[in-house]
């Protein structure tokens, strides 16, 4: 975080939170209009529980979480379905493209990336996720501990975090 330009956390913002904001409202007055509608929302499960070396990420995706609640607390009763998708690591070119604090591209396979779950696989879970019309669904290995200890032991989980290495 001290490392990175603010012009890099406002681009992060820009691609992740308000681009997806930005879809959502041209689109959802269509929708309200019909009476229906379901707005299924890529987050992380860095949007839970924030991570060392993403700090932009994990509030850009924390953004979506706190947009998305309340929007289906706005419109659910109006046949309006929203359901947030936090992926854990997925086998992506994800770390590829990420920034750096500079805003350069990182051009490099992180590790937990590179063993992740295979996308395939992750697209299955989110299509059962929509069809099951969840409202918020958890697809990773091992990883979806870090939501679960940060809520029931948060002194443990930050011990955790703080020794936690990406890359």
């Amino acid at each position: 975080m001290e490392e990175t330009r603010l012009k890099v956390d406002k681009r992060i913002m820009e691609v992740n939170y308000f681009g997806v904001i930005s879809l959502t409202k041209a689109t959802l007055p269509f929708m309200l209009l019909r009476g229906s509608g379901h707005l299924v929302v890529i987050s992380s499960l860095l949007g839970k529980f924030g991570i060392p070396l993403r700090s932009a990420y994990c509030a850009s995706k924390h953004a979506l979480h706190g947009f998305f609640d309340a929007l289906r607390a706005e419109v659910q009763d109006r046949g309006i379905m929203v359901t947030l998708i936090c992926p854990g690591w997925v086998r992506t070119e994800v770390s590829l493209h990420a920034l750096r604090g500079d805003g350069s591209e990182h051009r490099q396979m992180d590790t937990p990336i590179a063993k992740g779950m295979d996308p395939h696989v992750c697209a299955r879970h989110i299509l059962n996720a929509v069809y099951k019309r969840k409202t918020e669904v958890y697809i990773a290995g091992a990883e979806k501990m870090g939501v679960y200890l940060k809520r029931f032991t948060p002194g443990l989980f930050n011990w955790i975090i703080r020794r936690m290495r990406v890359q």
